[in-house]
């Protein structure tokens, strides 16, 4: 797993184990853009590994060594593997046993990312839409910029955008998952928060804050670190310059004249930065948690050299990120938002916006925990975030990769809660309670699977309309 590799131009052919998550599938893509011969294995058949092969990326769905290129030159090859494979698979132990480079995604982008003038946005949430808003302001420049997002964008139509030859910027999430992040040695980055999560992997919040110090002394000493205000992060361990900005404040970056249209729900602002005001920015997506990631994208792109009319374009024609507040139906009667939220801090600051967009509409919110540690740390505040909505419905929790903790369910959080109008109930209970739910604003929230209810709750609000 340790074999070293000076840099990737020498490197001709990369092969995929686990080709079609999203992550990986974006450097397959991107090692087929620069020219590199790509091939891989998945599990299972899916809508991205469909897409890879029609751009003529060899993709096969049986784990058997024979598939495996054989006549690529090992010293002119590596592979990158998913965490998610069993110790048994055929195709990973081949690769242990060989010459070649074998490498966890997270090594790879950090390989790609410090070629060229790596912007990293870090940060426990606000991650994905913070870098997706900066890819899309830096696109409206000549030198434009090459990305890797962690969901898909509206504006792209993908979670990969690939750059223009002489683009010296690539952006990236700097995932704090597994300390993914050390891999990057950014020129510049962006940290939104730093709350206690993952303690699965952390155990305690100072071991994720130690993780973010890190993580910004690797940003390259004539750079630049952009700081939302109150993350207390020790910046002495960094030799970049550094920034801060906030919603509101008195700040390096920050909005003036914060105005919501109350016909479109949108905001406009004038955005303060080091060289003067930029006027009348307006934002054509909702809600006040995405102004203030508006802002930090904002300052991101100025740093990297966007004019105002840039930072002004692409703030307007920001789109969102699928999953990301976004809007499945709206009627004149109803609102259905769905929202990755599945941390406290994003559940209240999601709530929050949808309260002051809506503030005459009653939320009825269906929640879905995701993993049994975090439930169990932080159930308290799971209940006090919940506690914002008029109604609450609790399903069950989705374990993603953890085994069952006893005595953990959703139910610990729906114990703790205030809220009267709150209740527990199985996912295939959920539409019936709807139905007799007068609908106003109806919100779901998680990061497991409970975005498989959408269409058929897009389905039923259609159907209340008639």
């Amino acid at each position: 797993m340790n074999k070293s590799m000076n840099g990737i131009q020498k490197i001709r052919n990369v092969y995929f184990l686990g080709i079609g998550g999203i992550g990986m599938s974006a450097l397959a893509r991107y090692f087929k853009f620069t020219g590199r011969n790509v091939a891989g294995y998945d599990r299972t058949q899916s809508a991205l590994t469909d897409a890879l092969q029609a751009e003529g990326i060899d993709v096969h769905f049986e784990d058997d060594i024979r598939n495996i290129p054989s006549k690529w030159n090992p010293t002119e090859t590596i592979a990158v593997y998913t965490p998610a494979l069993p110790d048994e698979h055929k195709e990973l132990n081949w690769f242990k046993s060989q010459p070649i480079g074998l490498f966890k995604r997270a090594k790879v982008l950090g390989m790609i990312c410090n070629e060229h003038n790596g912007i990293g946005v870090a940060g426990t949430h606000g991650k994905t839409t913070t870098s997706t808003i900066v890819t899309n302001i830096l696109s409206k420049t000549e030198q434009g910029c090459g990305a890797f997002l962690g969901g898909i964008s509206k504006n792209f139509r993908s979670n990969l955008v690939l750059p223009k030859a002489e683009s010296p910027w690539i952006v990236a999430e700097a995932d704090e998952f597994d300390r993914s992040f050390l891999h990057l040695k950014p020129q510049l980055a962006l940290v939104t928060s730093v709350d206690a999560d993952h303690l699965d992997i952390y155990g305690e919040k100072e071991k994720i804050v130690e993780s973010f110090e890190k993580f910004i002394s690797q940003i390259r000493p004539d750079g630049s670190l952009v700081l939302k205000e109150g993350v207390d992060l020790d910046t002495s361990k960094t030799e970049a310059k550094v920034y801060s900005y906030s919603l509101k404040g008195n700040t390096d970056f920050t909005t003036h004249n914060l105005h919501l249209n109350p016909e479109t729900g949108f905001y406009s602002f004038d955005l303060k930065t080091p060289a003067g005001i930029i006027a009348n920015c307006k934002m054509n997506y909702p809600g006040l948690v995405n102004v203030e990631n508006t802002v930090g994208a904002s300052a991101l792109a100025w740093l990297a050299g966007a004019s105002a009319n840039a930072i002004k374009a692409g703030i307007e024609d920001y789109e969102g990120v699928a999953r990301r507040f976004d809007i499945r139906y709206r009627s004149e009667n109803r609102i259905y938002i769905d929202d990755y939220a599945h941390h406290p801090a994003e559940l209240e600051a999601f709530i929050t916006s949808v309260k002051a967009l809506f503030p005459d509409k009653k939320v009825t919110g269906i929640f879905q925990p995701h993993l049994y540690s975090r439930t169990k740390d932080f159930a308290a505040e799971f209940a006090q975030s919940l506690d914002l909505l008029d109604k609450a419905i609790l399903i069950p929790l989705y374990p993603a990769r953890e085994e069952p903790i006893p005595g953990v369910s959703s139910d610990i959080i729906y114990k703790q809660m205030k809220l009267e109008n709150r209740m527990l109930a199985e996912r295939d209970e959920v539409l019936k309670i709807l139905k007799s739910d007068p609908n106003e604003i109806v919100v779901t929230m998680g990061a497991g699977d409970i975005d498989r209810m959408v269409e058929s709750i897009i389905e039923l609000l259609q159907s209340k309309e008639k």
